[in-house]
């Protein structure tokens, strides 16, 4: 039975060296970073990819761990302050769709995928549509993202990991 291309593709870790190196190269980058190929391509065209014109890709850096609170200045015990030990109601992937909303806002978010992580960061890939492209307005299977009600998704939780954490 003959392989597909997609399963050498899984291999997409490589090895330790390689994906270190990435790594280090993705730290210095901006939080939000405009790519032209994904990392993980048969991932990236299981969450709605395709390879055409109206399709955008972004890296989004997110930093990992618990949320801070801003401290209180006067008249409290440190303990009681209650600075620390609270869990975000969105995981990171949402998170990291939203700043790639922010930063594109004339286009809509399709759906992420992680891409990486290490100490301090987690990298995520998210698929960003532009709802005015001709492409994408005579393409029956995505034209329902130009729709008003599809404007602004990952703020809305409409996305995939916005719906998981809302526990749909």
């Amino acid at each position: 039975m003959a392989k597909s291309g997609y399963s050498y593709l899984l291999g997409w870790k490589k090895s330790m060296d390689a994906t270190k190196k990435r790594l280090i190269k993705w730290r210095k980058q901006h939080t939000v970073e405009r790519i032209e190929k994904p990392t993980r391509l048969d991932r990236a065209r299981r969450v709605g990819y395709k390879a055409k014109e109206g399709f955008v890709l972004a890296r989004v850096k997110v930093r990992k761990g618990g949320r801070r609170r801003p401290a209180h200045h006067r008249g409290r015990k440190p303990s009681k302050a209650g600075l620390i030990h609270f869990t975000p109601g969105k995981s990171i992937q949402w998170v990291a769709e939203e700043k790639a909303q922010r930063k594109f806002s004339n286009l809509n978010v399709l759906n992420s995928y992680p891409v990486g992580e290490d100490g301090q960061y987690k990298w995520v890939e998210v698929v960003l549509v532009d709802p005015n492209h001709p492409n994408i307005i005579n393409d029956p299977k995505i034209n329902w993202i130009c729709s008003p009600a599809n404007r602004r998704r990952a703020f809305k939780g409409l996305t995939s990991a916005g719906k998981k954490s809302r526990g749909l």
